[in-house]
């Protein structure tokens, strides 16, 4: 019989990992579980009654780098080329980026007033760090959040002539739609009916393939059978596999891992989230004071808010008709912390009213919006990368009643990211990452007999470190190991 893939999570990173699986030369049988009756994580489009696209989670991807152009040939493969809005690098919203401080905007990198040039390099960092990972800057690994900057330093070390020089080019893929972004040097882009249509789009090339798609199936455990298959335990049946690729939180697959995985499972449930309110908002007949992608707030101004992305900037086709100006509101920080520290009822009220005041203060928008809506992110988006993230977490060497030819194999790839395994042939460990709430690991399985001496087992990233930076091509080795497909 072939092998089976049971796939945890039908997020991006779910759906992507289970695209290439059946695209492999020999595509093994694939059932992707999600636990909710949506697909697509943290992508999610809304349209609004007069046909404007929110979006609650991501609003543009990145092309930049060989994982955005894997992300924009994935698009291709697709169909849904015709469907792509890119911000060409001549555009404001490529060129134009804001920070708010002292009640004033200043453009970066050189607008800031004299008298703020010595404190540019915090404020900069502090708001950059706040709204991408909605963290404290003092607090999160450079090596984790920013790796270009630390592969810059490392190499070269310097980090300006490390990005001058580069650290090499990758080889990448070749297609019409990624020789025409490096053409026009696009900073990022969407689809046409938001973001959702990539996952809806994968869904669709899924199941025209064979793979299975379990809607509403939350996994009640993982548990290890006889000859190293895995039993994954759902609300009302159970699957056996003999991969396992997770595309789930850290704190959910915790609480999943069977006894034997215990350390393993401690380590997952001590890793830290944050939480983040998105408020879309938009209005009729306003406009704003400046053209560009949006501003970023340090923790100095304001605690509570990250920052204001301005959507009708970026992409003004989907404004509705009549057209009305978008703009994203990002709540969190000390402020929402402190919140949920003394049990405050967080209301989507709380978080329309904050992100009014905020639109009102800091970009003149005091007119009540057309249209408004608040998600929460609870604990689970923006995540804290703290420093020393990089730890081994081992895993039992002998399994009672099992050879190491048995072991369990799982993979572990939330969040686009992946980890490739250096030396593929060492069983009995697990490389753990604590880069995020959604930790990636690998446990490996090979037939091949560990060395003698095996040390402690190593991997490495590959990834852009957010969502938004592309998807990875991956899958399941063929005897458990992760390996890269492209």
């Amino acid at each position: 019989m072939g092998r089976t893939v049971v796939v945890l999570g039908g997020g991006i990173s779910g759906l992507a990992a289970s695209y290439h699986l059946s695209r492999a030369p020999c595509p093994p049988k694939v059932v992707l579980v999600e636990s909710s009756e949506r697909l697509g994580g943290w992508i999610r489009s809304v349209r609004g009654p007069n046909g404007a696209i929110f979006e609650l989670g991501p609003r543009g991807i990145r092309p930049a780098g060989a994982l955005g152009a894997r992300t924009l040939l994935l698009v291709s493969e697709l169909g849904l080329d015709s469907e792509v809005l890119p911000v060409r690098g001549d555009h404001p919203a490529a060129q134009n980026r804001f920070l708010y401080v002292g009640g004033t905007l200043h453009a970066l990198p050189t607008g800031l007033s004299p008298s703020l040039t010595l404190k540019v390099a915090s404020l900069a960092m502090d708001s950059l760090c706040r709204g991408v990972f909605a963290g404290n800057s003092r607090e999160l690994s450079i090596r984790s959040c920013f790796p270009s900057l630390f592969q810059a330093e490392q190499t070269h070390r310097s980090i300006l002539l490390g990005l001058l020089l580069g650290a090499g080019r990758t080889p990448q893929p070749d297609s019409a739609l990624i020789r025409q972004a490096l053409a026009e040097r696009w900073s990022q882009w969407s689809l046409r009916g938001g973001l959702e249509m990539l996952p809806q789009a994968l869904e669709t090339h899924l199941t025209s393939r064979g793979v299975s798609v379990l809607r509403g199936q939350p996994v009640c455990g993982l548990s290890l059978q006889a000859e190293g298959r895995w039993k994954v335990s759902l609300r009302d049946s159970s699957l056996e596999a003999d991969h396992v690729i997770s595309a789930i939180p850290a704190s959910v697959l915790s609480e999943l891992l069977p006894a034997e995985a215990a350390p393993l499972a401690r380590a997952l449930s001590a890793i830290t989230a944050v939480s983040v309110a998105v408020v879309n908002l938009q209005y009729q007949g306003a406009h704003l004071p400046v053209q560009g992608f949006g501003h970023l707030v340090p923790s100095s101004e304001d605690p509570g808010v990250l920052g204001i992305v301005y959507d009708s900037v970026a992409f003004p086709e989907q404004d509705g008709s009549p057209p009305g100006l978008r703009v994203t509101v990002m709540l969190g920080g000390s402020w929402l912390q402190t919140l949920e520290a003394s049990g405050c009822v967080l209301s989507q009220e709380l978080f329309q009213q904050r992100a009014q005041e905020a639109a009102a203060t800091q970009l003149g928008l005091k007119e009540m919006p057309s249209h408004c809506l608040v998600h929460l992110h609870k604990t689970k988006n923006q995540l804290k990368w703290r420093q020393s993230h990089d730890r081994t977490v081992e895993w039992p060497k002998e399994y009672p009643g099992r050879s190491r030819k048995q072991a369990p194999s799982i993979l572990h790839v939330p969040g686009c990211q992946l980890l490739r395994c250096r030396d593929r042939d060492h069983l009995g460990a697990a490389s753990v990452s604590t880069r995020s709430q959604r930790t990636y690991l690998v446990f490996c399985c090979l037939s091949s007999p560990p060395p003698q001496q095996p040390g402690r087992h190593r991997c490495r990233h590959l990834g852009s470190g957010r969502c938004g930076g592309g998807v990875s091509r991956h899958g399941a080795g063929p005897r458990g190991g992760a390996t890269r497909a492209d």
